[in-house]
């Protein structure tokens, strides 16, 4: 039985799988080896580039034309900055690749080639007489380059420069350098020359860069789609509609809430059961709760001061700050953190990543905010909403200046605080939906409390108050609403944080109760 693949490259035989050659810009491609370049091939973690890579490697080998060979250069990682040491490696590792597609040249001659070459010279020697042997030009495809770390990184791209004009008969005709980030955007300290060396000077022939992009909805659909083929399980229409908002196609995220709604929850196991969007929200929650490696490897990022730089405004609905730099968005874009798309705000790649990004950041914070159960519910179950923004008040007065303090993310730190504060009580049987984007000013929070029924489905519209209150009211009450009509909420409450230090909390603290559009907003000034 086939299932969803979460871990390593796609077996058809064995995964749902989409073709990974067709998601190739196959045009490209053809154009940029058929002229002997040399080029990049980049993709945010688990999207599918070594599967895409091997099924060129394939392709290219049956055609035969050329000699095709896929390496991975991962394990030289070990070594660090040792260039003799990983050189050595990524030596072996090419000559164990040749023989994986039949060509057993590197291994035959790895002694003679040891003693020819300098080990910091190792990897360009055995390329140029691996070449020189072969009655075919060699197509080289190179995995995981950015794994390699300083000094052995640029190793690896001068030897690839140096060889470059060698091609096609003593060195690669064509090389296509695989990873996370484009080349350019590589800054590699060298302990040698005690200087930060930048990826596009230490392999300026690099031609083009292409970009592995994520499912499309209607790929999404297809891949979903074979589940119900095979095992005659359908996903219910709202419940597709749910997995492409929460991963827009997020390649591994896809196969991740397809393996925990269809096969982890053992409940799902019966196939004469519909998957229902109510099956996809539970799946993602645990996904979500589980933080497995693609996640952890998502929320270490967050530590970085070039990724804060452009996450922190979105969250905060503001304005990108003086700090921003272009090379920033392109490298937070790179690693697939955030959505940009023509005439569109910058935002966070998908819902997932939306709910985890904040949760994380306030992880401890949670923690350290303590409730009693269950002072915040009515007596017939449903959330006290006006009661809970109460308290975070009187909180917020209290501790804010020492919590956000602890932000490394402190501009958007008092929508984090309240997200913080309202995440522990969800926990016990809500969940809170977000939406934020750069220069949209606001926050929308959805707690949705299942606990009752129908559902509660509360709206928190949080704004930074800029200029006077009555200006902030006054754009901040038809978004509230915009947004309660948009999720077909029956409650509204809108929060405004005044963030200026000369005005004492008398003033910055205040609850009002407003009509506007058929709809009664409560109003907290923080």
């Amino acid at each position: 039985m086939r299932f969803f693949n979460t871990t390593g490259p796609v077996n058809p035989s064995k995964h749902y799988a989409l073709s990974a050659l067709d998601r190739l810009d196959r045009d490209e491609l053809d154009r940029l080896i058929e002229q002997e370049r040399y080029f990049v091939l980049h993709a945010p973690r688990q999207t599918g580039k070594t599967s895409a890579l091997l099924a060129l490697m394939d392709h290219l080998n049956s055609i035969g034309q050329q000699r095709c060979c896929y390496v991975n250069v991962e394990a030289a990682q070990a070594q660090r900055e040792n260039t003799a040491a990983a050189m050595r490696v990524i030596f072996d590792t090419l000559a164990d690749s040749a023989s994986w597609v039949g060509d057993h040249y590197l291994d035959d001659h790895k002694n003679a080639i040891r003693e020819r070459y300098s080990d910091e010279q190792l990897f360009s020697g055995a390329l140029t007489q691996w070449c020189r042997a072969l009655e075919k030009p060699l197509v080289l495809l190179i995995d995981e380059i950015d794994s390699l770390v300083g000094d052995t990184l640029i190793s690896v791209l001068r030897q690839l420069r140096t060889g470059y004009p060698q091609r096609p008969l003593q060195f690669p005709a064509s090389v296509i350098l695989c990873g996370v980030r484009d080349v350019r955007d590589y800054r590699i300290h060298s302990s040698q020359e005690k200087t930060v060396i930048t990826g596009g000077s230490a392999f300026n022939i690099k031609a083009e860069s292409l970009r592995l992009g994520n499912f499309s909805e209607a790929e999404m659909r297809q891949l979903l789609a074979q589940h119900t083929t095979d095992t005659g399980q359908i996903f219910e229409e709202d419940a597709l509609a749910l997995c492409w908002t929460l991963t827009r196609g997020q390649p591994w995220l896809v196969n991740a809430l397809g393996y925990q709604v269809c096969f982890r929850e053992k409940a799902n196991r019966d196939r004469a059961h519909p998957i229902t969007r109510a099956m996809l929200i539970d799946a993602k929650e645990a996904l979500i709760l589980r933080r497995d490696t693609h996640l952890d490897q998502l929320i270490d990022k967050l530590q970085e001061e070039r990724v804060r730089r452009v996450i922190e405004p979105i969250l905060a609905g503001d304005t990108l700050t003086d700090q921003f730099r272009e090379a920033d968005l392109q490298y937070v874009r790179d690693l697939g953190l955030i959505h940009l798309e023509r005439g569109q705000p910058l935002t966070i790649a998908n819902a997932i990543y939306q709910e985890i990004i904040p949760r994380e950041i306030t992880f401890a914070t949670q923690y350290a905010i303590t409730h009693e159960t269950p002072w915040y519910q009515r007596d017939d179950g449903s959330l006290d909403m006006a009661k809970l923004l109460a308290a975070f008040q009187d909180f917020f007065r209290q501790h804010s200046e020492h919590w956000i303090e602890r932000f490394q993310y402190k501009e958007a730190g008092p929508q984090l605080l309240l997200q913080a504060f309202l995440q522990r009580i969800v926990n016990g049987g809500g969940r809170i939906e977000r939406e934020y984007g750069l220069g949209r000013m606001r926050t929308d929070l959805l707690v949705i409390w299942p606990l009752v029924t129908p559902e509660q489905r509360i709206v928190l519209e949080l704004k930074i108050q800029h200029g006077n209150r009555q200006d902030t009211l006054a754009k901040g009450l038809p978004q509230t609403v915009e947004y309660l009509e948009r999720c077909g909420a029956g409650e509204g409450h809108l929060v405004i944080f005044d963030r200026r230090v000369e005005v004492p909390w008398s003033e910055k603290l205040f609850h009002e109760s407003h009509h506007h559009g058929g709809y009664a907003i409560q109003v907290w000034g923080m």
